[in-house]
C-alpha cells in the first residue's frame, strides 16, 4: 500500500514563480529526499509519500506553498495498491493512483483545496470531514504562520524556544503564530488520522 498526491499550484500563472523552487524543495523533503516525486504541465506535480504520513506531508507542502503569498496549492490525497511501478511515477499505475486522481477531480465540485480518497467510503468519509475543518485555517495561513508551521513541521521534536531561535523570533511571536495557524489542532488530526489509517488497515 503506498500514498500518491496528486496537486497543482492556484493561480500560478499570475504570481512570480518563487514558489517553484518552494515547491522542489517541499517535494524533496515529504519523499525523503528520493525521486518519487515529478512536476509536470508546468505548475502540476505528484508525489510518493508514506501512507501515515499523508496528513503530515499535506500540510508541510500547503505550508511551504502559502509562504509565496497570494500562492495556495490544491491536492489530492489517494492510498491504495500500486500495480506497475515505473521509473517515473506518471507512468506507474494502480488504485493509489487512480484514488489519487478521483481525489484531485473532485476537489473543484466539492470547493476544498484537499480531499482523499481510498478503497473504504467509511473512512473517507471521517478523515474527510476533518480535513474540511482543518482547512478552515489552513486556507488562511498567512505567511508568518505558514512559515513557523513550515519551521515546526521540520522540527517536530523541538520546543518553542527553540524554534524562537532559529527562526530569530521571540518565543511569543512563534507561539502566537502558531496558535493563529492552529497547529496543535491539525497535529491532533493527523494523529487521529494514524490511528483510523492502522484500523482501517487491520480490517
Amino acid at each position: 500500500m503506498i500514498c500518491i498526491i496528486t496537486g497543482d499550484i492556484v493561480g500560478s500563472r499570475k504570481i512570480k514563480d518563487t514558489w517553484l523552487l518552494s515547491l522542489k524543495a517541499a517535494l524533496k523533503a515529504v519523499s525523503d529526499q528520493n525521486s518519487k516525486w515529478e512536476i509536470y504541465r508546468g505548475d502540476s506535480f505528484q508525489v510518493e509519500v508514506e501512507p501515515e504520513n499523508a496528513i503530515r506531508a499535506a500540510a508541510y507542502l500547503k505550508a511551504c506553498i502559502r509562504i509565496n503569498k497570494p500562492a495556495d496549492v490544491r491536492m489530492g490525497i489517494g492510498i491504495g495498491d500500486i500495480k506497475n511501478k515505473r521509473k517515473k511515477l506518471s507512468e506507474s499505475s494502480g488504485d493509489a493512483f487512480v484514488n489519487s486522481g478521483a481525489a484531485f477531480d473532485s476537489l473543484k465540485q466539492a470547493k476544498v483545496n484537499l480531499a482523499i480518497k481510498t478503497d473504504s467510503a467509511d473512512f473517507d468519509e471521517e478523515i474527510n470531514v476533518l480535513i474540511k475543518l482543518s482547512l478552515i485555517s489552513m486556507d488562511s495561513w498567512g505567511v508568518v504562520a505558514a512559515e513557523m508551521v513550515k519551521l515546526a513541521l521540520e522540527n517536530n521534536n523541538l520546543l518553542q524556544s527553540e524554534l524562537a531561535a532559529i527562526s530569530g523570533r521571540t518565543q511569543s511571536s512563534v507561539s502566537e503564530a502558531l496558535k493563529r495557524a492552529h497547529y496543535t489542532e491539525i497535529m491532533e488530526m493527523d494523529k487521529l488520522y494514524r490511528k483510523k489509517l492502522n484500523q482501517m488497515i487491520l480490517k
